[in-house]
């Protein structure tokens, strides 16, 4: 019977490129992943274009890493993104840098990504088997392979990289927390991250599609009214029942479950952010002293796009119809608070159905820092959404995905005593 010297649980972003380090070494690996193309969910990240990392340092990586930053310290600055950027650049994947430093292909192609650590894989022989993993073979204390639904697969060290509970239709479905426990560790509660936000507002339908681009998306907990929780300026996206987009999914990461059903959050638009209240309101009277007979409905479709200047016109009021030049004083500024301070109230959480990622997981405090072994079990290791931490949007989940299994890798190499990519 053939034995490994590394069994993979999970043909991920985090499992593949574990094994791919591993296979580069000269080492025996095995993949066990059921779904019939390995980095599924790599391949349909970033709609398709996979923002694989941020170009920043490891402590700007850390303050987009919402569940235990200072966990990662070592896995950062051990493979940090200019290593994860040189990595794949190395391996046949060109890669440029966009707007928030988010790097993505050349190629525009998540498939590529995936593709580049399959065909290492491979190339250096690399198992890869079609079946779930129902149990992590443990002797005297040490993970010494896999059992499957098509037996036992033995090897000198366990990798799991199962993932979270995300996109469960293509396999995220939290089996691998299963095993964990199985074994000892204890798993904070899994959540859906990273979601959309339902709102109770009723003009989501008449908004259902639209992109806001360039505004300032700011969250307040009444409980601390003063300081926003979360405040950043891009791209926000309406659907049905609430919003998504970059701006509402990162907003979603700083909610809790018991305080949305308080309705204790509010979330304000600033429309227009460009412009202080003053300058917007020098703007709008330069609209009206210019054309002072135009509607209100065409004076705010001259600020926003039109179903929004609609949903802005309802909130006040005031009738679109009626000439801007009868707007007084006090309905002026009413408009303009509006622009800079819509007001939305959330009351729930998109499910694990839209999740990109999963709060939750393998306690941090269960695992190595430095190589991500587990405490419990020898020769077991934890690596990317399967433990507990998860980050904003920007490449950063996926910089934790590569950083940690660079670690579990690297740690693994190190005791076969064979050389490390580099």
């Amino acid at each position: 019977m053939m034995r490994y010297d590394a069994a993979v649980i999970g043909g991920g972003a985090s499992g593949l490129f574990a094994a791919s380090v591993l296979c580069e070494a000269g080492l025996r690996v095995l993949i066990a992943e059921p779904n019939r193309f390995l980095g599924r969910k790599l391949r349909i990240t970033g709609k398709g274009r996979c923002n694989l990392t941020n170009n920043c340092a490891p402590e700007d990586v850390m303050k987009n890493v919402l569940r235990n930053p200072k966990f990662l310290y070592s896995a950062l600055n051990g493979f940090p993104p200019e290593k994860i950027m040189e990595w794949f650049e190395a391996h046949g994947v060109p890669l440029k840098t966009e707007r928030g430093r988010r790097v993505f292909p050349v190629s525009d192609r998540a498939a590529d990504v995936a593709e580049a650590m399959e065909n290492i894989c491979k190339s250096h022989g690399c198992r890869i088997l079609r079946s779930e993993v129902t149990d992590i073979i443990v002797e005297d204390g040490i993970a010494r392979g896999i059992s499957c639904r098509d037996g036992d697969f033995y090897s000198d060290c366990v990798i799991c990289a199962c993932g979270g509970k995300s996109y469960p239709k293509i396999g995220s479905d939290g089996r691998g927390y299963l095993l964990a426990q199985k074994l000892g560790h204890s798993i904070i509660r899994p959540e859906p991250s990273l979601v959309p936000v339902i709102l109770e507002d009723d003009i989501c339908g008449s908004l259902d599609g639209l992109a806001l681009r360039n505004v300032t998306l700011s969250l307040y907990d009444s409980d601390k009214p003063k300081k926003p929780l979360f405040s950043e300026l891009g791209e926000l996206t309406f659907q049905s029942d609430g919003i998504c987009g970059p701006l509402g999914i990162s907003a979603s990461c700083y909610m809790t479950e018991d305080k949305l059903s308080r309705k204790a959050y509010r979330l304000y638009i600033d429309l227009k952010p460009g412009l202080d209240r003053q300058k917007l309101d020098q703007r709008i009277l330069r609209d009206i002293s210019a054309e002072p007979s135009q509607s209100i409905k065409k004076l705010a479709d001259g600020l926003l796009p039109s179903s929004m200047a609609d949903a802005v016109i309802r909130r006040s009021g005031l009738d679109k119809s009626a000439s801007a030049g009868s707007l007084r004083r006090e309905e002026r500024l009413m408009l303009i608070e509006l622009l800079k301070r819509f007001e939305l109230t959330p009351y729930a959480l998109g499910t694990f159905d839209e999740a990109i990622i999963t709060r939750g997981g393998v306690n941090v405090s269960e695992i190595s820092s430095s190589t991500m072994e587990s405490k419990l079990v020898n020769e077991l290791y934890f690596t990317g959404e399967i433990i507990d931490v998860d980050a904003l949007t920007g490449g950063y989940n996926l910089t934790v995905a590569f950083s940690t299994a660079y670690s579990a890798a690297a740690d693994i190499i190190r005791k076969k005593d064979v050389v490390t990519w580099d």
